[in-house]
C-alpha cells in the first residue's frame, strides 16, 4: 500500500522535499564521521543544484549549511566548513521598533502635511510659496475627498489649511479657487459578451 504524505511525518524545510529530507536523516545514522562528512558535502551539493540562480549570492554556501543543520535538528555532528546556525538563535524576535507617538490635529490629512504646511509657513513671501501652497490645498482637498466621497467644501479646506499653520496662511474662500476632482470612471474587467 502508498504512503501518502499527509501520513508522513512534518518536512521541516519542505522548499527541499522529501528525499533530500530522507538524505539528511540517513546522513545522522552514519557511524563514521569521514563519511558522514562526506555525505553531508554531496547533500549541500544536491541542495545547490536545487536552486541554481541562487549560486551567485555572496553567502549561499552557508545558508546552505545552515539549512543542512536546521534539517538534521542540529543532530548531524560533522565538520562544518562554517559557523552555523544555532537552535536559540532560529526563534529570536526581532528589536521593537519604537514609534514616534505624536498627536495630529487632522488624522485624514497625516503628519507629513503637517510638516509641509509649517514649512511654507515659514517661507519667504513670492510665487515658490504660493506654488506650495497651492500644492498643499490641492492635496488637502484630494485626502478629504478620500474620506468623504460626497463632496467637500473648498471653505473648509482653506479653513483647516490657515488653522494648522496658526493664521501663516490666510486664503479667502471667495477668491481663491481649489482644482474640482472628478472621480474616476471604473476600470471595465472582463471581456464583452459576444452577440447570439
Amino acid at each position: 500500500m502508498l504512503k501518502y504524505n499527509t501520513r508522513l511525518k512534518k518536512l521541516i524545510l519542505p522548499e527541499y522535499g522529501r528525499n533530500i529530507q530522507q538524505m539528511v536523516d540517513h546522513c545522522i545514522t552514519i557511524e563514521d564521521r569521514e563519511e558522514r562528512t562526506r555525505c553531508a558535502y554531496s547533500i549541500i551539493a544536491t541542495m545547490g543544484n536545487l536552486f541554481p540562480n541562487l549560486r551567485d549570492m555572496d553567502d549561499f554556501k552557508h545558508k546552505l549549511w545552515d539549512h543542512l543543520a536546521i534539517m538534521s535538528d542540529f543532530k548531524l555532528d560533522i565538520d562544518y566548513p562554517c559557523e552555523v546556525i544555532k537552535p536559540e538563535n532560529l526563534k529570536t524576535l526581532p528589536d521593537k521598533i519604537e514609534y514616534q507617538s505624536s498627536s495630529i490635529k487632522f488624522r485624514h490629512y497625516g503628519k507629513n502635511l503637517e510638516l509641509m504646511i509649517a514649512k511654507a509657513a515659514s517661507m519667504e513671501d513670492g510665487e515658490e510659496k504660493d506654488v506650495l501652497i497651492s500644492y498643499i490645498a490641492n492635496h488637502m482637498k484630494k485626502l478629504m475627498l478620500a474620506v468623504n466621497s460626497e463632496g467637500v467644501e473648498n471653505a473648509k479646506i482653506l479653513k483647516d489649511l490657515r488653522d494648522y499653520s496658526h493664521g501663516a496662511i490666510n486664503l479667502d474662500p471667495e477668491t481663491y479657487h481649489l482644482h474640482e476632482f472628478k472621480e474616476a470612471p471604473a476600470q471595465q474587467t472582463g471581456k464583452k459578451k459576444k452577440k447570439k
